[in-house]
């Protein structure tokens, strides 16, 4: 089949969740016999990565514009260049599926979180995107959702049934520690945070609640935003010498961190399933996560909730439970991935899925 990827910023994944997931989805499916294309903001050096052609189009480069934009033109891109199916990611971009489905292409929307409950967004930009929710019931050929929550309330607040995919991640420790160089953190010796530093993700609460723990452990805080320096800069602002903060890493580097850290915290309160999560409890991670439904969703009982007056005494007693006791949640985390989020099994999900809608 030809199969169209819309909505991410492309690949190679760069970014975030979305993006990893077009990279991952899209080689696979390659792998399989189909032909992608995965439509990009970012140019890469070559044509195609993984055996995906991809599709550049120009974007405006403004917080609340860069996605709409990017996938009004690439949409337009794809009614002159016709897939069998498409497939778009975030719920922003409901309105665009209409017009492929006018000119007889199936559509599917991942719509992922609820996003906007995101403070990152002003009143024009969650109205939006309430506004989509609503376009999403009857836009789209189908809506997918990645956490059962979001199915959730898809069908309790919209009258709306989705199918439910997982995310993906992989499992088992890198052997390497080129990035634990680079940074001065040592294996085992290290908390991990990564998400995108911007308030509902609360790396500034994990850094104070850290600097509260008496430890010879550092903190490594992995993240960056477009669009949000002045929070940034406030997350920047400490004089603990433990505390690491290099920005975002991806690749080789980002899965060594994920391999060799002594816990990871988890503290994203908005969204539905958090790639960083899975990806984390995948290397075997020791995982302490904020107490949301959707986080609970994936963590289940490899991981440690709290709530978030309850953070720094959480760490604290991560550094005093038993090596044993620790060693039994690595061990479920990564159980837990193996059945219930391989990107094979994913794969084999949306393939079922596009097959049955362009077929």
């Amino acid at each position: 089949m030809r199969i169209a990827l819309l909505g991410t910023r492309g690949i190679p994944a760069n970014y975030g969740g979305f993006e990893t997931f077009a990279e991952e989805i899209s080689a696979r499916l390659v792998a399989r016999g189909h032909s992608v294309t995965v439509y990009c903001r970012e140019r890469y050096a070559e044509p195609s990565y993984r055996g995906a052609h991809l599709a550049y189009l120009p974007t405006i480069r403004h917080k609340y514009f860069d996605t709409l934009a990017h996938t009004f033109f690439s949409t337009m891109h794809l009614l002159a260049h016709r897939a069998d199916v498409a497939l778009y990611c975030n719920g922003a971009n409901a309105i665009f599926t209409a017009a492929p489905r006018l000119f007889g292409m199936p559509v599917a929307l991942n719509v992922d979180g609820i996003e906007r409950k995101r403070k990152k967004w002003n009143r024009a930009a969650k109205a939006w995107y309430y506004f989509s929710e609503w376009l999403a019931t009857f836009c789209p050929t189908v809506v997918v959702t990645d956490a059962l929550t979001i199915q959730d309330y898809y069908r309790e607040r919209w009258r709306k049934s989705s199918v439910f995919i997982s995310y993906g991640a992989d499992t088992g420790k890198l052997a390497t520690t080129g990035a634990l160089e680079t940074l001065g953190l040592e294996r085992g010796r290290y908390l991990l945070y990564v998400s995108r530093m911007e308030p509902e993700n609360h790396p500034l609460e994990v850094r104070e609640a850290f600097e509260g723990v008496a430890t010879g452990l550092k903190l490594a805080l992995i993240g960056d935003a477009p669009y949000a320096h002045e929070y940034i800069r406030r997350v920047r602002d400490t004089k603990d010498s433990r505390v690491v903060m290099p920005g975002a890493i991806y690749g080789e580097g980002y899965r060594e961190l994920g391999s060799h850290c002594f816990a990871y915290i988890h503290a994203t309160e908005v969204g539905g399933t958090h790639p960083a999560l899975i990806e984390a409890m995948g290397r075997g991670a020791l995982v302490l996560y904020r107490n949301t439904p959707e986080n609970a969703e994936v963590a289940g009982n490899a991981g440690i909730p709290f709530e978030p007056e309850e953070l720094r005494v959480k760490i604290a007693g991560l550094l005093n439970m038993s090596e044993d006791g620790r060693e039994e949640f690595r061990r479920r985390a990564v159980a837990r991935v193996r059945e219930r989020y391989s990107w094979d099994v994913v794969t084999d999900e949306y393939e079922r899925l596009l097959t049955g809608l362009g077929g």
